[in-house]
């Protein structure tokens, strides 16, 4: 076996090593993560996905929205996403914990829809949004989603999920289907509203530094840890 050979296999030993490192040591991180139980509110968090909208996870991804959309509100001094309020936090590997599949998605044609469901609209703009985007925000790049609709007879009482636009034929309604519902009941479930006392602990900034007199900065001391108890004999 000449040199070049043993290079070669030594290079591919050190990479898969590492690579399946950062792999274990990842699923150790995240896949150890379980529901945070709040004792004052008796709730476990993330909370269980509905039905509907566990349904409209998968139109979701059908339809390809983690192109255009991403799922995760990011922090620090370059990113803008709490600034323009797609959450009151950054995200969390706590938060994802309930989704079979985490659409987390790579590019933002749109805005990040991690917290949506707390800043959107009424269902019947999402529906009229899905079907024209245009018509809720004017010069929108989203493609239209039609067939996400359905016309048919009025038949009794009009459904009050039937859209109100024109080019309908008399005696008909446009109204969503069942993907569509679902769809919409998802982007309505998105949302992280509770701050987990372990992941905020860790994300909170430090204190800023104090100002002596003069003008110079004082850094703060760290904390001194607690003393142990004595032990009662």
């Amino acid at each position: 076996m000449n040199r070049a050979t043993l290079i070669f296999l030594g290079a591919f030993l050190v990479l898969t090593l590492s690579w399946g490192g950062l792999l274990l040591s990842n699923e150790q991180g995240y896949g150890a993560l379980t529901p945070y139980f709040d004792d004052n509110e008796s709730k476990a968090y993330p909370a269980l996905v509905p039905g509907l909208a566990a349904r409209g996870a998968l139109v979701y991804a059908d339809l390809g929205c983690a192109y255009c959309h991403t799922q995760q509100v990011r922090g620090g001094e370059l990113s803008a996403d709490l600034a323009r309020h797609w959450g009151d936090r950054v995200s969390y590997g706590r938060d994802y914990i309930r989704n079979p599949r985490v659409l987390l998605g790579d590019l933002r044609v749109g805005q990040d829809l991690r917290n949506f469901g707390a800043r959107a609209p009424a269902a019947a703009t999402l529906y009229l949004h899905l079907y024209d985007p245009a018509a809720v925000v004017p010069g929108s790049t989203m493609p239209p989603h039609p067939f996400l609709f359905e016309q048919h007879a009025i038949s009794g009482q009009p459904s009050p999920l039937a859209l109100k636009v024109g080019g309908v034929a008399p005696g008909t309604e446009l109204v969503p289907t069942e993907r569509a519902e679902a769809l919409v009941a998802y982007l309505l479930s998105l949302k992280d509203g509770y701050d987990f006392p372990e992941e905020s602990r860790k994300n909170t900034p430090p204190p800023p530094p104090k100002e002596k007199a003069g003008g110079k900065k004082e850094i703060a001391a760290p904390a001194a840890a607690p003393k142990p108890e004595a032990t009662k004999k």
